[in-house]
């Protein structure tokens, strides 16, 4: 994919840092596939391509991360669907320092005029790659809120107004858990800001942090929040890195060469 705001570079921390915290933050997502484990600057040589909507996992697979009973169908998970994620809708609001937030769990019939009008600015479209028409958009949400409930497609609500997209996503229930030491309830973010005029004024890692608590608040059985932004979107992993993220390792993914950044529990007090 190309770049809009960074070049790849060389070695464990491969974008300009000091630019990057410069610029604002489109946003990015995984782009499906994942691969072998890796640790910090290692290169990880990852998989087929296979999309986290797509995947089926075995039932004993879901049965060891607690979502299903021990034979059952790796589809129907015990429970709700919003166990999966502890009901997000019902996580509520929460003060930040720019603001009143809330993630609020995207309506089709009403939200996708706005999300697909993000999608198609350019900048985003470089690291989201759904640009296009609305179907295209309507196709990407529509298989997460008919899904199983792995991941939840929401809007950012700052102050009333809405101003960015989030996947709140299992990580661990992700294809990347085949292929890194995943944990039980290990929760992954991705991000886009909306508007051009959002970006570059400290939002996307103010909000980018207050998420990462509320997961951690809303959710006692997770124990690290992840995110893998695209390492030539240098503003993005900045703003990850502001938001008290760590870079853990850097791995190749189908179309994308990732940071692998975690944010976990136990480093909550030394923040």
């Amino acid at each position: 994919m190309p770049s809009t705001d960074a070049s790849a570079g060389t070695g464990p921390f491969s974008v300009p840092l000091d630019e990057a915290r410069a610029t604002g933050a489109a946003g990015d997502r995984d782009t499906g596939g994942r691969g072998a484990p890796a640790t910090a600057g290692d290169t990880a040589s990852f998989g087929d391509g296979e999309d986290t909507l797509d995947l089926r996992l075995p039932a004993e697979f879901v049965a060891l991360f607690g979502s299903a009973p021990a034979g059952g169908s790796a589809d129907r998970c015990a429970g709700s669907r919003d166990d999966l994620l502890d009901d997000v809708a019902a996580w509520g609001p929460t003060a930040t320092s720019v603001g009143g937030f809330q993630l609020v769990p995207v309506r089709l019939d009403h939200d996708l005029p706005l999300v697909h009008r993000w999608m198609n600015d350019p900048a985003v479209a470089s690291f989201w790659e759904l640009a296009g028409p609305q179907e295209r958009t309507e196709g990407h949400l529509r298989a997460q809120l008919d899904g199983d409930g792995r991941s939840v497609p929401c809007l950012g609500v700052l102050d009333g107004t809405p101003m960015s997209y989030w996947e709140i996503y299992r990580a661990d229930l992700d294809p990347l858990a085949r292929h890194y030491p995943a944990r039980p309830h290990d929760t992954g973010i991705h991000l886009l800001i909306g508007d051009a005029a959002d970006r570059a004024r400290g939002l996307g890692s103010a909000l980018l942090g207050a998420v990462a608590e509320l997961i951690l608040d809303r959710r006692p059985t997770c124990a690290r929040v992840l995110a893998e932004p695209d390492l030539r979107n240098a503003s993005s992993v900045a703003a990850f890195l502001s938001a008290g993220f760590r870079i853990a390792a850097e791995v190749d993914l189908p179309g994308k060469r990732a940071a692998l950044m975690t944010r976990d529990r136990v480093r909550r007090g030394r923040m």
